[in-house]
């Protein structure tokens, strides 16, 4: 199971270079842009414990869906395949996860390994990292949508609230319904700091214009109401799930659930053209290309341009410390372009999506989530 760039992973992490080469490189014809990857390092001082020669053994922790999940993990990856592309003496390697129970096994393989760098992906597996950090205190650890908590565990966060804020914005700007409707792979922090940004999106919105779209599956009052796939895999229960939200009347469909919102895709599909998706992590005409015609856009965070940040300051003889939070002033979160759906974005829609992240930027428009991530 564990990969040092094998045959397997080679065609796993050529995809994975080709949605960071591709997103990178992607332009908006509707004035947005996919957030770029981040030209400084990504925040935190330098601990003082430098890779000899700019050279680094960098290990990751893949959380369950596999490294071509088509969102956090694929990112991810793509941020280590993108370092060592700057890099040559940077060796990196993954360790996929099947489940919860291999989370704390994996990370003390890649103990064993002598990696000076472990990136684990997915907040699921904070408290593992943060007894694995404490029990080793010489190796270097960094947390993927997750605070540090040790000296030696950098936390990389996104406040996603904001992009999904604008995409709720968006979409009740687009439905013909009057109803849209969101879902999560599971009710914890890092998919409902999404669904709370979308749904906030779609109230200011019906404020600003005197509107009432309606959002089926969350209301960030009522948490326990929400609606979740509880896998990040099943793409039968989330076209099951998106499916139900179409009968109901949704015509736009924000899915939070890593792999298993590919059924959204399909549900999508599946109403020759009535129904388009907001897709989330990365770009979804790159990632998951097969429904780029159904896509509206994609809520992004820089997760290949954070975890490549962090790898290659750490071979140049710095492991970054404390934590960085991404943000729509730092482009750690954002919309990516429209795609297909350009010309389809009316003009004042788009100019009022620029006045809102700007009040979002200055803090003119307040962002109420719990779930946002704090310095």
């Amino acid at each position: 199971m564990v990969s040092r760039i094998s045959a397997t992973a080679a065609v796993a992490g050529a995809a994975a270079v080709a949605l960071l080469l591709a997103g990178c490189g992607s332009k908006s014809n509707g004035g947005n842009s996919s957030p770029p990857a981040q030209t400084q390092p990504p925040g935190g001082s330098g601990s003082s414990q430098p890779a000899a020669g700019g050279s680094l053994k960098a290990c990751m922790v893949l959380d369950t869906g596999g490294v071509d999940d088509k969102s956090f993990n694929q990112s991810s990856w793509a941020g280590m395949q993108a370092a060592k592309q700057q890099n040559p003496n940077i060796d990196i390697s993954y360790v996929p996860s099947n489940s919860g129970n291999d989370y704390t096994p994996n990370l003390n393989a890649e103990v064993q390994k002598k990696c000076d760098a472990i990136v684990a992906v997915g907040g699921l597996m904070a408290a593992n990292v943060d007894k694995a950090a404490k029990a080793n205190p010489s190796v270097q650890f960094a947390e993927v949508d997750a605070p540090s908590t040790e000296p030696n565990m950098y936390g990389i966060q996104f406040n996603t609230a904001q992009g999904a804020f604008l995409g709720g914005y968006l979409a009740a700007g687009m439905t013909q319904t009057g109803k849209v409707a969101t879902w999560g792979g599971l009710n914890i922090p890092p998919v409902t700091i999404y669904m709370d940004g979308f749904w906030e999106g779609v109230q200011y919105y019906n404020q600003k214009n005197n509107k009432s779209v309606q959002v089926l599956g969350w209301d960030e009052t009522k948490p326990k109401a929400g609606t979740f796939s509880n896998s990040f895999t099943d793409q039968n229960k989330g076209k099951q799930i998106s499916q139900t939200f179409v009968n109901q009347g949704a015509d736009v469909i924000f899915p939070v659930a890593g792999g298993a919102g590919l059924g959204a895709g399909a549900a999508a599909q599946a109403s020759g053209g009535h129904v388009s998706v907001i897709w989330v992590d990365t770009d979804g005409c790159v990632s998951a290309s097969q429904y780029c015609k159904y896509f509206l856009t994609s809520v992004t965070k820089d997760l290949t341009g954070s975890v490549t940040q962090y790898v290659t300051q750490a071979a140049s003889g710095n492991f970054p410390t404390g934590s960085y939070i991404g943000t729509l002033d730092n482009n750690g979160t954002g919309l990516a372009p429209y795609h297909d759906f350009a010309s389809k974005v009316p003009s004042d829609l788009q100019s009022q999506l620029d006045t809102v992240k700007q009040g979002i930027i200055d803090g003119s428009i307040k962002i109420k989530s719990t779930a946002q991530p704090s310095a």
